[in-house]
């Protein structure tokens, strides 16, 4: 937090604009777009409500069929059931472990082949590490499916010197409590689209219509940001330095654990930039000696709070019965990697600290 959330939040409060709407939404939703390079966005409750109405917009429907990434949270995949649609699950490759073009593929044919041609393809940034996206749009504009980005947790990353979220019709943000920047909670849709951020907009305030009465001829829903939240995205818009203080996180654990045998770090491709959301590795226990789960009770006992990589979709008991196409690496990644504390406001003796656990682990 920095000294102009309160500011802006205490302004707020005197306003007396409390509500889903107000003058910090506006505000929020063009600097937001702003940021991006231009376009324009709807600030919601939640990137899950950014996905479903994203979904919505792109025309799915029940019994349709949606491809999605095995490896990513599920909050990428829910919205699909929202709408009573079928979740086509893909795996990874493991450049930047997100979804794999050569699967993708495949999914398409395998529903083509079922007449059920995909409504639409979801592709993830998956920890603020840019996706395959040269490939995976072509191959989406080759089949002619649109495509909603994902990029919850990689506001700030570049693929080709452009944001992410901006590749495709709808691209879709997180402010979580950690992300990037946060509202507490909230998320947003982007599109060059205005008029299909209009319509977002209009179904997130419960599709009511311009009459002097409450009248309503289509399901809306409760997405709608609140003015007191929108006021702490404008104190948090200083993207510049959050994202420099989670790449120097990753320079200095990937200093730390250079001379640690069987620890991987995922790396940018040459023409990706990574906001470094978190900081991951993957953990060889032919090398090290030990695995990730034992890495994880050794941190806690230090009251380290460590994670796993997401458990990939298709393996939830929620969607195992419907289809995925796999190779084994989201398991395997699962099975191995972990997701260091990666906060903004981490000191580097605190990254000493956990490195210095990692190790005496391994040594054990």
């Amino acid at each position: 937090m920095s000294e102009n959330e309160i500011k802006y939040v205490q302004e707020a409060f005197a306003s007396n604009w409390i509500a889903p709407l107000g003058p910090y939404v506006d505000r929020f939703e063009k600097e937001i777009a702003n940021y991006l390079g231009g376009g324009n966005c709807a600030a919601l409750n939640s990137g899950t409500s950014a996905i479903h109405l994203a979904l919505i917009l792109s025309g799915v429907e029940a019994g349709d069929h949606v491809i999605c990434p095995t490896f990513t949270f599920s909050a990428t995949a829910n919205p699909i059931l929202y709408q009573k649609a079928i979740p086509v699950f893909v795996d990874s490759e493991m450049e930047t472990w997100n979804m794999d073009p050569v699967l993708l593929r495949k999914a398409i044919e395998f529903c083509i082949n079922k007449n059920k041609k995909p409504k639409a393809i979801i592709i993830v940034h998956l920890y603020g590490m840019p996706c395959k996206l040269k490939e995976l749009l072509e191959i989406a504009e080759e089949y002619e499916i649109p495509v909603i980005e994902d990029a919850a947790e990689s506001l700030g990353s570049k693929y080709n010197n452009r944001y992410t979220g901006t590749f495709s019709k709808f691209g879709v943000l997180s402010f979580n409590g950690n992300k990037i920047i946060t509202t507490s909670g909230g998320g947003a849709l982007f599109s060059e689209d205005k008029n299909a951020i209009e319509k977002a907009r209009f179904l997130a305030t419960q599709s009511r219509d311009k009459a002097l009465h409450y009248q309503h001829s289509e399901i809306g829903y409760n997405y709608r940001l609140s003015n007191i939240c929108a006021a702490i995205g404008c104190g948090q818009m200083e993207m510049r330095t959050r994202i420099q203080q989670r790449r120097k996180n990753f320079e200095l654990y990937s200093e730390l654990l250079s001379d640690t045998p069987g620890i991987e770090f995922l790396q940018e491709l040459e023409n990706t930039f990574s906001n470094r959301w978190l900081t991951t590795i993957t953990v060889d226990p032919a090398f090290t000696g030990t695995n990730n789960l034992t890495i994880i009770s050794a941190l806690e006992n230090e009251n380290i709070e460590c994670r796993p990589l997401w458990k990939p979709l298709h393996l939830q008991p929620v969607f195992s019965s419907f289809p995925s196409f796999n190779n084994g690496n989201s398991e395997a990644l699962f099975n191995s990697g972990l997701c260091l504390p990666s906060g903004s406001s981490l000191h580097p003796d605190d990254l000493s600290e956990i490195c210095e656990t990692i190790k005496e682990c391994i040594k054990a």
